[in-house]
């Protein structure tokens, strides 16, 4: 058995017989990682609030070979993010980036998709809530990128063409991006985007915050957003965490 110590962030935990919990961790040296943490029940002392969704910090790990569930020794942490936990809005969104990151990444490293993550919590915990919503997006979006999925929002995806900034365009998940209108006439299922959601995509997936000037245009944004991934992110079952944080009321902008 090898010991790891890497930093770590809480993505699910659920309790295990009386005295256990189950722990699925986002680690920066390991990707995601399943642990137990033994007696985490019966005493608060040994683990505290390491153990709370959406704490990060230094974890230590005793990993067993051929085994997918290790050994969880400590947790010590460098952020709670407790706002997270004040509104349901944040709640919800901060989970459906936990969901995303727990669908879409596997037990090798990737410390790029790590600090995708990171920030993305980071800045849905430090947003107004009346803000968390588009924080939420920006975040899922640039995790999108980080992955490799970047939409084409230039050019048209089939050929090319480049597109103007100003004016509405289709948009096809299958193609990838915007289409061109010639493009655009032979493709099936394409939806119209205006020239502003193209805008805030593009600045979503470089890491940067937009903000959603209306409730239709962050459930636009939303769906917009749900039917990409399923496209691309060979995401093949309902998002639980994500139609929770969709269907919710409180995250209208």
């Amino acid at each position: 058995m090898a010991q790891l110590v890497t930093e770590a962030i809480v993505l699910h935990a659920f309790d295990y017989l009386e005295t256990s919990r189950i722990v699925r961790l986002m680690t920066r040296d390991a990707g995601i990682q399943s642990v137990i943490a033994r007696g985490a029940r019966n005493s608060r002392r040994r683990f505290g609030g390491a153990l709370d969704l959406f704490a990060q910090g230094t974890a230590e790990i005793l990993m067993k070979p051929q085994r997918d569930l290790h050994a969880l020794l400590s947790i010590d942490v460098a952020r709670s993010r407790s706002p997270l936990g004040a509104d349901v809005g944040r709640f919800t969104a901060a989970s459906m980036i936990a969901e995303l990151a727990l669908r879409c990444s596997s037990d090798e490293p990737a410390p790029g998709l790590f600090d995708a993550v990171e920030l993305a919590l980071d800045r849905i915990a430090d947003a107004e809530p009346e803000h968390a919503l588009a924080a939420a997006l920006a975040g899922a979006w640039f995790i999108v990128g980080t992955l490799g999925f970047t939409p084409e929002l230039d050019a048209c995806a089939n050929c090319h063409l480049p597109l103007a900034h100003t004016t509405p365009i289709a948009f096809s998940h299958a193609a990838g991006g915007v289409l061109c209108e010639r493009c655009a006439a032979v493709t099936r299922g394409t939806r119209a985007l205006p020239a502003s959601a193209r805008d805030a995509i593009r600045g979503w997936v470089s890491g940067t915050q937009v903000l959603v000037s209306s409730a239709g245009e962050a459930r636009a944004h939303q769906r917009l957003l749900r039917e990409f991934v399923h496209e691309h992110l060979d995401v093949d079952r309902e998002m639980k965490a994500y139609r929770v944080w969709e269907s919710g009321g409180w995250s209208a902008a």
